[in-house]
């Protein structure tokens, strides 16, 4: 049988080497366009709350469907559209559309691309941890990139690398194999995943780590920017921040095997209360290093517990569902957290980020008083 990792790596280049141009660029690109912190944190979380409904709709879709591929090549290609608005939109409204087709189009491609990636690597017995890090290794070319293009070109120009790179994914998207999961019909699959108490223990901690990523990943860039660092530093320290998550990825099976999800999670949390402790305290150059390597274990230790779970857990036949709904319940906790965060970095600035140490502080509670792979 003939391996469909290369196809999915192809997928994985293609939807986070977009995401790299998206996540640090996006927020000042707004702030170029005259908006205030508050009203992109407002715009932010508006598309989360997008992401909550649109995310669960389009997992359910493919499901129902049968053709995860077709929903995620959809999806992608409103991305794209929305991404050419964000090119075009000069004042609220604009980019507050453009966010919101953005997380319409966007919020399934990823999740169904886990879902179907997941499931190949069961049967035909590949590393996804090893694949999935070369969309990590998109994401760092494509964060450089896009530092060096608005340092040449200015905030706007971003948008055009992000369609493009939007435009790649759903072409990668329709590469893919067919699934040959039978499709769902009827009601009851929101259900179905739900009670799954495996389920709902990652929810609790994985919505507590990434979700404490919100203030970062809204005004990291903008605090950066305003404390005098440059766009092309901005850009390498995003880069940064995936490189040793890139090695985790390719060559941590071992230790992730050793600690299991709990011991995974349990790392991530750690890591991110002193993460954001030392965000929140400094603009240093060499602190900046050190933390935005932490993002290894705050992101990618807690993406890999995550996967773990939903592997062994979740049922082929619900699987772009739980997906989904997982994205959409980390999502509502970014959401908050997002909106939380324009209103306390308008008022404290930096000192933001230790609610979100705090977040991950709650994170080591809940593991400590429950097993989630149990």
């Amino acid at each position: 049988m003939t391996s469909s990792a290369p196809r999915f790596a192809i997928l994985f280049v293609a939807q986070f080497g977009a995401v790299g141009v998206m996540m640090p660029f996006i927020p000042p690109l707004m702030i170029a366009a005259g908006l205030s912190a508050g009203q992109v944190g407002g715009v932010l979380a508006a598309g989360a709350a997008v992401r909550l409904l649109a995310g669960p709709v389009g997992g359910r879709l493919a499901d129902a469907l049968g053709r995860p591929k077709a929903v995620m090549a959809g999806g992608a290609l409103v991305a794209a559209l929305a991404a050419c608005l964000y090119g075009l939109a000069q004042d609220l409204p604009g980019l507050l559309a453009a966010n919101l087709l953005m997380a319409m189009g966007f919020a399934a491609v990823i999740p169904l691309g886990d879902a179907m990636a997941l499931r190949a690597a069961r049967e035909e017995g590949w590393d996804y941890g090893r694949v999935r890090a070369l969309g990590s290794a998109a994401f760092i070319v494509t964060a450089g990139l896009g530092g060096w293009l608005v340092d040449r070109a200015g905030a706007g120009s971003i948008a055009w690398l992000l369609a493009g790179g939007m435009a790649a994914a759903a072409v990668a998207a329709l590469a893919l194999a067919a699934a040959g999961v039978p499709a769902r019909r009827g009601g009851g699959a929101f259900r179905a995943v739900a009670v799954l108490p495996e389920f709902r223990r990652i929810l609790l901690v994985a919505g507590l780590i990434q979700g404490s990523h919100a203030a970062y990943y809204a005004f990291g860039s903008i605090h950066w920017e305003q404390a005098g660092v440059p766009a092309s530093v901005i850009g390498l320290l995003w880069s940064w921040s995936v490189v040793a998550e890139v090695a985790l990825f390719a060559w941590g099976r071992g230790i992730a095997d050793r600690l299991g999800p709990r011991g995974l999670a349990l790392v991530a949390a750690g890591a991110g209360v002193l993460r954001w402790a030392i965000t929140a305290q400094t603009v240093a150059l060499p602190a900046l290093v050190v933390a935005q390597a932490m993002h290894a274990l705050t992101f990618g230790a807690m993406h890999l517990a995550t996967m773990r779970v939903m592997q062994q857990a979740i049922p082929p036949a619900v699987a772009g569902t739980a997906q989904t709904l997982l994205a959409a319940g980390i999502g509502a906790v970014m959401m908050a957290a997002t909106l939380a965060a324009g209103w306390g970095y308008a008022a404290v600035g930096a000192g933001v980020f230790w609610a979100m140490a705090g977040m991950c502080g709650l994170a080591v509670a809940a593991l400590a008083l429950r097993r989630m792979d149990a």
